[in-house]
């Protein structure tokens, strides 16, 4: 069978213009890169998500480069036709255009990235440019930017009054001038996001920002219900896993502590030879062979 050939931004250019609509789903891991892979997402965000979804913090500022850059390289290896995104984490950009490139070019380095994604806008132009000059492909991210969690007091709606929506636009320009190839609208009212996508020359991805962005992402174990701890209204559950893997385990528990498993299915037989030694044993007839 042929190698799957690597989504570019060209076909994502060619997707927009045929309107077509992009799908993103964050991943973590080999395994799941395989299943995201084989159902056709056209791209797989490492998305720093993994800090509260896979490492257990409270929100993301905690993942570091090298948690990013660890399972940036596993979800490469399990995708063989999707881009693969890895976000840049906190302070990994901030500091100087410098510190930008070089963390940018770990990801692509290590990490396995096709590209990289990094939160703001006018304030991080300078920084998207030095990375795209350098040939690194970079994802711009306005609205909602999990980064910034404490600076805008929660995870809280974007663009709710003329101002700040006068913001996202000049935050999109100034992105799309340094020379972003896409960019993720997060949680800003559908009619400013309608807005955005008309006037940007990159497509836009949307979460929480309704159904007029050229492509939509959602965090993994929202999508698959494995995430209770929190639900936001604006991500579709379409399987509860979490209660379905629960259902599994306690079963498993239940057959062990029963004994019901493993049974003769699941276990191998010894050979007769074997068997009637073990017997010989068992019964104090024979010793052990030396």
């Amino acid at each position: 069978m042929a190698p799957h050939r690597r989504r570019t931004i060209r076909d994502l250019r060619k997707l927009r213009a045929a309107g077509s609509r992009l799908t993103m789903v964050t991943c973590y891991d080999y395994s799941t890169a395989r299943i995201l892979d084989d159902a056709g997402v056209e791209l797989l965000l490492v998305g720093d998500t993994l800090g509260m979804v896979v490492l257990g913090h409270e929100d993301t500022i905690s993942v570091t480069m090298e948690d990013m850059i660890h399972h940036g390289a596993a979800v490469r290896r399990g995708a063989a036709a999707a881009m693969v995104v890895v976000d840049l984490p906190f302070l990994s950009y901030q500091v100087s255009d410098e510190q930008a490139l070089m963390n940018a070019g770990r990801l692509v380095q290590e990490g396995g990235a096709n590209a990289v994604k990094l939160e703001g806008g006018v304030e991080v132009a300078a920084r998207v440019r030095a990375i795209t000059d350098s040939g690194i492909p970079v994802m711009g991210h306005v609205g909602m930017t999990p980064q910034s969690v404490h600076q805008k007091s929660g995870f809280r709606l974007q663009g709710t009054d003329p101002d700040s929506v006068g913001k996202l636009l000049l935050d999109v320009e100034a992105l799309i001038a340094a020379g972003v190839f896409s960019i993720v609208l997060e949680a800003i009212p559908s009619e400013v996001a309608q807005l955005i996508t008309a006037r940007s020359t990159v497509p836009t991805i949307g979460i929480g920002a309704g159904p007029h962005c050229d492509g939509q992402v959602l965090v993994l174990h929202d999508l698959l219900g494995m995430y209770p701890d929190l639900e936001p209204p604006f991500a579709k559950k379409y399987v509860d896993l979490h209660a379905t893997i629960g259902e599994a385990v306690r079963s498993f528990a239940t057959q062990v502590r029963d004994g019901a498993f493993p049974d003769v299915a699941h276990s191998f037989a010894a050979t007769p030879e074997v068997a009637a030694y073990v017997r010989a044993l068992l019964e104090g007839g024979a010793r052990p062979r030396q």
